[in-house]
């Protein structure tokens, strides 16, 4: 039990955390550019997504790391990189845009999904081995984005 708490302060200090980074220094860093200028920067730091197929690589995680957890949370990812760099390429036309969409609302429910999913298989911290930083740090700082992202799209394009 103590485990599973720990586990659960270290992600939500590092919501915090990202979430007072994003809010003190990126915010206003992309908040002046327009649309396609501000998302860039957010859609390549998604575009290392491809870190969630650790899941998949025994040594990095104990072989007991339930298989209905890591599949779909290293594909998931995998998907989500896919749709930020399409995204990313086409940008600077509507299309980009609405692959920005859905790049947005797939890889937000693919995170979201992943941390239902580890409570349903009763994922404990110790299954994840080395891969304990990607939902404690690296995740919260992806959900940051992916708000940043939405803040972007919803906004629209500021003219330049």
């Amino acid at each position: 039990m103590l485990q599973q708490m720990l586990f659960g302060l270290s992600v939500t200090f590092s919501l915090v955390a990202w979430s007072l980074v994003a809010r003190d220094f990126v915010w206003p860093a992309l908040n002046d550019r327009s649309r396609a200028d501000a998302l860039r920067p957010l859609l390549i730091l998604q575009s290392f997504r491809f870190v969630g197929l650790s899941f998949l690589i025994p040594g990095v995680v104990s072989p007991d790391l339930p298989v209905a957890f890591a599949a779909p949370a290293a594909y998931g990812d995998l998907v989500a990189m896919l749709f930020a760099l399409l995204a990313f390429a086409a940008l600077r036309n509507r299309f980009g845009v609405v692959l920005v969409w859905l790049f947005g609302i797939w890889g937000t429910a693919d995170l979201l999904y992943a941390f239902f999913n580890g409570y349903r298989v009763d994922l404990q911290p110790g299954h994840l081995g080395a891969a304990f930083y990607i939902p404690t740090v690296v995740v919260p700082l992806l959900l940051v984005t992916h708000v940043l992202v939405f803040r972007i799209l919803l906004r629209g394009d500021v003219a330049k």
